[in-house]
């Protein structure tokens, strides 16, 4: 077995955070200075890529709704191909490998081909957004649970097995991954299954980064289209009473040029 192992590589799949450099872990900062290889997620920024081994190949493999995409049988063959030409391979994902970041698919598929393979945790957007807002996502006079979902199934929708009426409890902060292009039906749906329509919500883009920018909304005005983001940036959809007394600019005072920049919720 050692000696099967010795002949090949071995695979990382490292979390990056949510983009500021700062809030890697050591121990990914460790990895990317042993990559030989490093296959990065569009969302992963270049303060972060500059951070890998200088003589590292570095190869985008990232997929983005609406856009051309690698598919995940192709990410999966080429760290299979990399790691097997005996290569230390860094897959680097934006935020935390598992959450939402296809890292069982990953894994499985390297185990199955006796490959090496060890996970580094990173930030997930969720915890920095509440750093970043100074605000608890689990305040105790607000909540009680805090639930991650995808607002972004296999077919570029909704999923279609979401448990709405459970997302409707008032005593859970609900924070919403890649939830752009489903905000609005996504919002309706919620208030149909019970959540008040004057729930708090805040829009979030770019947490962390020096462009991050947040606007404080309720459900209801998410349903009907009154937010608005851009859906070039990574987007957070973060729900809840625990939003209430955040100090978010509104998105009326937001500038007109960023509006020029931006499209109405679809």
């Amino acid at each position: 077995m050692s000696n099967r192992l010795s002949r090949t590589g071995h695979v990382s799949l490292v979390g990056a955070g949510p983009g500021d450099p700062e809030l890697l872990t050591i121990k990914a900062l460790r990895s990317l200075e042993k990559a030989d290889v490093v296959l990065f997620d569009s969302l992963v920024t270049q303060d972060i890529l500059d951070l890998a081994r200088r003589g590292a190949a570095r190869i985008c493999v990232g997929k983005r709704a609406g856009r051309p995409s690698c598919r995940q049988e192709d990410i999966n063959a080429l760290m299979l191909q990399l790691a097997r030409t005996g290569k230390n391979v860094v897959r680097l994902k934006s935020g935390d490998p598992s959450v939402f970041g296809r890292s069982g698919e990953e894994i499985r598929t390297l185990k199955e081909n006796g490959i090496d393979v060890t996970v580094v945790p990173g930030i997930t957007t969720a915890s920095a957004l509440a750093a970043e807002l100074k605000t608890s996502l689990t305040h105790r006079d607000h909540a009680q649970s805090v639930r991650f979902i995808t607002a972004h199934g296999a077919g570029g929708g909704l999923p279609e097995d979401v448990n709405w009426r459970g997302l409707a409890d008032p005593a859970m902060t609900l924070i919403v991954y890649m939830g752009a292009r489903t905000s609005r039906t996504l919002a309706q749906r919620l208030i149909d299954a019970g959540r008040a329509a004057s729930t708090p919500v805040i829009v979030s883009e770019n947490v962390s980064r020096p462009n991050s920018r947040h606007a404080a909304v309720t459900l209801g005005q998410l349903a009907c289209g009154q937010a608005r983001m851009d859906r070039s940036s990574p987007v957070l959809l973060s729900i809840g009473d625990v939003f209430a007394d955040a100090q978010i600019e509104s998105p009326e005072a937001s500038t007109k040029d960023h509006y020029d920049r931006v499209a109405n919720l679809g």
